[in-house]
């Protein structure tokens, strides 16, 4: 980088009566930035079950990318009965109306707070933020009394006029520095959004992968029952062959089930990963300095791409779960083991007779 932060702390006894006030208006910014957008909330604003506020675009682009085949509102098709998305905040479950994001709540008393903070913003009662003022001071490193003003595309590093024009980027393509920043802060947002549907799409199927996992363990224990009641009445001959069966089941469902976890697992990895990368996304988007704001930015949105890039879910087939080829049928087996007798002496002679014949030499040529 080469550039360098020169900000210089005021004297003592500079701030005046009016740096309170700021520093209030600031964190009550902070209140009124919308988790998805990042910037102020645009009217209407919707207020969630969880008390969570939403801009009501940014709820709608949420809830369409959570609810693809929901029919939109006006629509001339049958209107879907309502859907469910998570607040990007707390994770809360929204389970909406047929209304979809319509049918929320407007909560007025952030959309007047947000009107009289724009009233004291447009009247210059609103000072300066700190951050601000730190900007103004970020200057070149080759060139201390020029400001970063501008971004080389080439080399991919914001710089000053000077280097551009003399320095070691004159060869380079630039850009204005506010062009770069205001593109990249919207690609990172869209990102945000992107990822935060991702990751309500990876806890959707992660749940319906543990539920597999109960009616695969429900199956099986069906089916133990059910061959432990087919072997009731069998002689205790019977009973090592049952517990091979039982072996049989068994062995299955811990396959199925080791199969079914090891996908929960891995999911719930590339979520945790997922989550943590937005965690990183939204610090990364309140940093104040547009040029460190661009490096960080540019990290993640490559590992946004990377995660974007894995978009099939391996998960188990149709049927997965089924357990029902373990089926026995004990009647002919119950038949067979009630005609069984002592054997005859007749029967012991013939034996006999079979057994010598079987035992004589073969004939020579």
């Amino acid at each position: 980088m080469n550039f360098a932060l020169g900000f210089k702390p005021p004297p003592a006894g500079s701030p005046g009566p009016g740096a309170g006030r700021g520093a209030t208006m600031e964190n009550l910014e902070k209140q009124l930035i919308c988790p998805v957008c990042l910037e102020l909330f645009s009217k209407p604003v919707v207020i969630l079950p969880c008390q969570h506020n939403l801009c009501r675009k940014c709820a709608n682009d949420i809830f369409q990318s959570s609810n693809p085949l929901w029919q939109s509102r006006g629509s001339s098709s049958i209107t879907a009965s309502g859907g469910r998305f998570r607040c990007p905040s707390c994770r809360h479950e929204v389970v909406l109306d047929r209304h979809g994001v319509y049918g929320l709540q407007r909560n007025l008393l952030v959309e007047n707070i947000i009107d009289l903070y724009r009233q004291q913003e447009s009247s210059g009662l609103v000072s300066i933020k700190p951050g601000q003022q730190q900007q103004q001071h970020l200057t070149c490193e080759d060139h201390e009394e020029e400001k970063i003003n501008i971004y080389c595309l080439s080399c991919q590093t914001p710089t000053c006029s000077m280097c551009k024009v003399f320095g070691k980027h004159k060869d380079c393509e630039v850009a204005p520095l506010s062009t770069v920043y205001t593109s990249q802060k919207t690609e990172l947002s869209d990102g945000i959004a992107t990822l935060v549907a991702t990751n309500d799409h990876i806890q959707a199927v992660i749940s319906q992968m543990e539920d597999t996992c109960c009616t695969i363990e429900e199956n099986g224990q069906q089916v133990r029952e059910h061959l432990a009641d087919s072997f009731d009445g069998l002689v205790a001959i019977l009973e090592e062959r049952k517990q091979e069966l039982v072996g049989l089941i068994t062995k299955e469902q811990d396959d199925k089930l080791k199969y079914v976890r090891s996908l929960i697992h891995r999911h719930s990895d590339d979520l945790e990963a997922a989550v943590t990368l937005v965690e990183s996304a939204i610090q990364s988007m309140e940093e104040p300095h547009m040029p460190l704001f661009i490096q960080s930015a540019q990290v993640i949105l490559e590992k946004m791409a990377a995660s974007a890039q894995v978009s099939h879910m391996e998960r188990p087939e149709l049927g997965f779960e089924s357990m029902n080829h373990f089926t026995i049928d004990t009647d002919d087996l119950a038949v067979m083991l009630m005609n069984i007798d002592f054997c005859s002496a007749d029967d012991d002679e013939d034996d006999a007779e079979k057994g010598e014949e079987d035992s004589e030499p073969d004939p020579k040529f």
